[in-house]
């Protein structure tokens, strides 16, 4: 009985310190989670099912740990955030799958994504041929992000990002054909440089751009 009773009171309180942890940590759902937080998430999850099962050894053993966690996982998403690199190599980037229109197979193949999983990503959202889809990408999430035609059936163009953090995207620049002598140009007559953008996203000949004091 008393075994019982300790096992419940470690329940009830894991539960609410890991739901303290993710407060703190901000996250919400489980389809937000990169790698980093995935791993530190199934880590918790495991530290905190030991310590109810082993329930003579104190508390503060699994909480030191779950807590470093928390501090690890808080500091990692400060550096993604101030580090394009960290973040690229860590959670990854998107992936284009189709571009106007065309399957890009060499690189489905690339991220082990198979046509099931694209034709089954287009079915959940209610769209019955690949030949409507103008751009797909495949987030790092896992997720697909769908563009659709036009009424018309026109060729649009999509925000294609050219600094990202105060780096520039050198292949955005290759495929709108333009190279960082003719961006710094563009940006110098706006009395900016390529350290002063926070986001800048090319579309429809036109550069948008947010700078780090707008943010």
């Amino acid at each position: 009985m008393q075994e019982l009773f300790s096992v419940t009171l470690r329940t009830l309180f894991f539960y609410f310190f890991i739901v303290l942890l993710y407060r703190i940590m901000g996250k919400r759902e489980i389809g937000q989670l990169g790698i980093l937080d995935l791993i530190i998430s199934i880590l918790m999850a495991e530290l905190a099912a030991m310590s109810i099962e082993n329930s003579e050894k104190s508390i503060f053993l699994t909480v030191i740990p779950l807590s470093l966690l928390g501090a690890l996982e808080i500091t990692l998403a400060y550096i993604s955030i101030k580090s394009r690199k960290f973040r690229a190599f860590f959670g990854g980037k998107p992936s284009l799958i189709v571009c106007e229109g065309k399957v890009n197979y060499r690189e489905m193949i690339k991220q082990r994504y198979s046509m099931d999983d694209l034709l089954l990503s287009l079915r959940q959202k209610e769209i019955k041929d690949i030949n409507q889809v103008e751009y797909a990408f495949l987030e790092p999430n896992g997720k697909l992000s769908i563009f659709q035609y036009n009424l018309f059936h026109t060729k649009t163009m999509y925000p294609m990002p050219l600094i990202l953090d105060g780096t520039i995207n050198q292949k955005t620049l290759e495929y709108i054909k333009h190279n960082q002598n003719w961006l710094k140009e563009k940006l110098s007559e706006k009395k900016l440089r390529v350290e002063d953008v926070f986001y800048a996203f090319y579309k429809n000949n036109k550069i948008y751009l947010i700078t780090h004091s707008e943010v």
